[in-house]
């Protein structure tokens, strides 16, 4: 497919003016293809040339202003337009379009548990072309009429309120000006809670077989949901632009969300059928919170070209964390930003794959779409946080607001929102901006103290570029309860300094971004080190925490801290942790990276070990009931580590863990999952538990633990199944990608290895950047921690021609690979 450039899109913009688009649908047409009817009124500033995208499966018929244009001109994605004239005009496409199984354009899923057929569309950056002929750049906005046909017993969904006319035909009302990659349709006999919310119309939608699910948690659901739409029309003087809102689950989304005006859709894992821990609800309200924000930062105003998705991504994500912690009951949502999400955007930013937020060099769609990392999210909303300590909130949404009045349902760029900025301050925001937004990489800041007695000052060594205003926090041992730490004070310094701070007392810890407002990596000084292996988990504050095992963190990869000390550190301070997000945050990177990658295949049971027993004493603290999501996240990981069958086969023969939790369809099929790694399950096993759970998650379940058995003719049929038949959704793919590589059978898969980069070569050429990403990401051979793997895909960079999404992928997984090799080294 062709791709998009910025230059092609700079001169289209110029020449034409797009007004309104009338969109016929027909989803009635079968089970491979729908029809899609397309009238454009656009008008042309001067005489010349352009062209309209669309990738049909047939084309039927075009007219441009009456006259038939010959469909065989259609070349690629492109319908060249040649010699328009000034003034304005009409072009009428007709064509059948192809359902997709991968997520992209109009995806088609069939329940298996009930035998319905659900539609939703994802037009994303260029798969509008997909559904419908388009001028598909976000600064060609237009108004948007749909109407769909679909079969009788449906309901349709749409970005405006839809009617039904009768006959399975449903009108859409006409969209405000919209980018194309905003346009939404959701098709299927949904399950709906609907309500009002200030005279709005809210509802929410999931397929008939999760609607039990659905009801259970609608209260939550809509409370979230009103509470930050209350919270954001106290923060923004534009009121909401859109005629309803919508939140439809969906099933094989490939993203968290997307934030289609008026119909947000959302992966339909976060309608929870089985037990999750309150973090895991915290997430979905922040993903709630994070899509009402773009209704503004992103739809009311859209990035003009795609070099500035940074000024969607993170603001929602700044906003989505900040509301919810003003608005809802989660009022600690900043611990979980700091543990997940901010090491997310560590980790990209040292690849070399690391661009800056807003970077200057995205020439194409195809460049575009790689950025969509935990720079862009993460990273940026970091420096927002920063940005906001430094300019105060005030002067923040002044700047916001500003932005909203001179650009709404219009496009702007970096330079706009800063000028917007700086209109409410006398802070030089521009130099911010250069500082923190156009440039790359990670800063490191280390203390020095200096001094005797009770006169002690502090110099902070500056490893990089950017200003930052952080706290220093001052800890001293508490004297009245042994392991304990009291904060003394915190001091606000500006780096880089000036002069050194003055301390007074030495304290038995002092710790850098303590409130963890700017975006960097820390040190500790040696007094301070040894503080924190001996009292971290005395710490008061849950965020301080978070700031601590992330200095951890970064010091194993950095290669400064060994694998075995973090382990250490766990062993000891995570049985008195209480806070669900570190204690789910630190086991995923000590089971996922310090024991799977990290320490040698050797070193590794022991490592498995050390684990397993941190668990079982969570396990054991929780048995009086009072934390219940604490001792669900030991379970699981438990069951993920687990050495030997015996105890977690005897949990899935029972249905329970002794004391609870009882085995609901997700800890089944994570037993079952482990079982088939360890060879204590068969495929009879496996298919008598789909027989129980024959949903889209069991059947996904079932997956991934076929994948896992020990078997040389299960591992070719699973190998066959990702890279040969082309036949498995986006979600089971990664189900069996996820089950097939293990540490444990490194031996049985060694020859997986070389064949994956040929295959996921041909794979991502065939099926796309969706599939493309799940083979990159999910059937890397992550475990193979040694030089061949980093030959074998170097070689592959180099001679193979990997798509741009498959290439993205590799080069950091291998720059990933590399680092474990660099921390194994003594």
């Amino acid at each position: 497919m062709s791709v998009l450039t910025r230059d092609e899109a700079q001169s289209r913009v110029k020449l034409l003016d797009v007004h309104r688009y009338t969109i016929e649908l027909d989803l009635t047409t079968g089970d491979e293809t729908f029809g899609s009817t397309t009238v454009i009124r656009f008008t042309a500033r001067s005489a010349g040339d352009t062209f309209v995208e669309l990738r049909p499966m047939a084309l039927h018929s075009v007219t441009l202003d009456g006259e038939p244009l010959d469909p065989d001109t259609l070349d690629d994605n492109r319908l060249p337009l040649p010699g328009l004239t000034a003034g304005d005009h009409e072009l009428r496409v007709r064509a059948d379009m192809c359902y997709s199984t991968t997520g992209e354009g109009m995806h088609r899923f069939t329940d298996p548990t009930d035998g319905e057929t659900y539609l939703y569309t994802q037009l994303f950056m260029n798969d509008v072309q997909r559904v419908f002929a388009a001028f598909d750049q976000p600064d060609l906005k237009a108004v948007f009429e749909l109407t769909v046909k679909a079969p009788e017993t449906w309901t349709v969904l749409a970005n405006g309120i839809t009617e039904h006319l009768g006959d399975g035909r449903w009108q859409a009302a006409p969209t405000p000006l919209v980018s194309t990659y905003l346009v939404a349709v959701a098709a299927g006999p949904w399950h709906s809670v609907r309500t009002e919310h200030q005279g709005l119309p809210f509802g929410l939608h999931c397929r008939r077989s999760l609607a039990p699910h659905l009801d259970a948690d609608a209260d939550e659901l809509l409370e979230i949901t009103k509470q930050c739409y209350d919270r954001y029309h106290e923060k923004f003087e534009e009121p909401y632009p859109f005629d309803s809102y919508d939140q439809a689950f969906v099933p094989e989304f490939n993203a968290g969300a997307m934030e289609n005006p008026g119909l947000v859709t959302f992966r339909d894992e976060f309608v929870y059928r089985s037990a999750v821990t309150d973090t895991e609800r915290q997430t979905r309200a922040m993903v709630i919170a994070h899509e009402m924000a773009h209704m503004w930062f992103g739809d009311l105003v859209t990035l003009q070209w795609w070099d500035d998705i940074w000024l969607n991504e993170s603001f929602a994500e700044y906003m989505g964390y900040q509301t919810l912690t003003e608005a809802t009951r989660y009022t600690d949502t900043w611990t979980d930003f700091g543990v997940v999400r901010k090491a997310w955007g560590y980790d990209a930013d040292q690849r070399p794959s690391t661009h800056p937020v807003a970077p200057e060099n995205v020439d194409d769609t195809a460049s575009a779409l790689l950025n969509f990392d935990g720079i862009s999210y993460a990273k940026g909303a970091s420096a927002l946080r920063q940005l906001v300590t430094w300019l105060g909130e005030k002067d923040f949404l002044a700047g916001i607001n500003t932005h909203f009045a001179r650009h709404k349902f219009a496009n702007a760029t970096l330079a706009d929102f800063i000028d917007s900025l700086a209109a409410h301050t006398d802070r030089d925001v521009h130099a911010w901006a250069d500082a923190w937004l156009r440039t790359t990489g990670v800063d490191t800041l280390t203390p020095t103290l200096t001094g005797s007695n009770g006169d002690h000052t502090l110099t902070v060594d500056h490893h990089g570029s950017r200003p930052h205003r952080v706290a220093v926090g001052l800890y001293d041992l508490d004297l009245a309860d042994q392991g304990s730490l009291t904060l003394r004070e915190r001091i606000e310094v500006d780096i880089p300094q000036h002069t050194p701070q003055p301390l007074g007392k030495r304290p038995a810890l002092l710790l850098l971004n303590d409130g963890d407002l700017t975006y960097t990596k820390v040190r500790f000084d040696p007094a301070s080190f040894e503080t924190v292996r001996t009292s971290l988990s005395g710490l008061p504050d849950p965020l301080t925490r978070a700031v601590v095992w992330n200095a951890l963190r970064d010091a194993v990869r950095d290669g400064d801290l060994a694998p075995t000390a973090y382990l250490e550190a766990a062993r000891a301070h995570l049985p008195k942790e209480t806070d669900l997000a570190l204690v789910e945050g630190v086991l995923a990177f000590a089971s996922r990276q310090v024991a799977d990658r990290y320490v040698t295949p050797e070193q590794r049971p022991a490592a498995v070990a050390t684990l397993s027993a941190l668990c079982r004493d969570l396990i054991r603290r929780t048995e009086d009931g009072d934390h219940p999501g604490l001792r669900l996240i030991a379970v699981r990981h438990f069951i993920e580590g687990a050495a030997h069958p015996d105890t977690i086969a005897a949990w899935l023969a029972d249905g329970t863990v002794p004391g609870g939790p009882e085995l609901d369809p997700d800890l089944r099929w994570r037993v079952l999952a482990r079982l088939a790694v360890l060879g204590a399950t068969d495929d009879s096993a496996i298919a008598a538990e789909l027989e129980r759970d024959p949903s889209a998650t069991g059947r996904e379940g079932a997956a991934r633990c076929r994948a896992a058995l020990p078997d040389a003719d299960a591992k070719e049929r699973a190998w066959t199944a990702m890279f040969s038949t082309d036949s498995l959704s986006n979600y089971l793919f990664t189900a069996t990608a996820q089950g097939f590589w293990q540490p444990e059978q490194a031996d049985l898969v060694a020859a997986y290895v070389p064949r994956f980069y040929e295959d996921a070569v041909a794979v991502a050429a065939r099926r796309g950047p969706a599939i493309a990403d799940a083979a990159g990401r999910f059937a890397f051979p992550a475990h193979a921690v040694d030089p061949d793997t980093l030959r074998l895909g170097e070689h592959c960079l180099t001679h193979a021609d990997p798509t741009p999404a498959l290439r993205r992928k590799l080069i950091d997984q291998l720059d990933d690979l590399s680092r474990a090799l660099r921390v194994r080294k003594p």
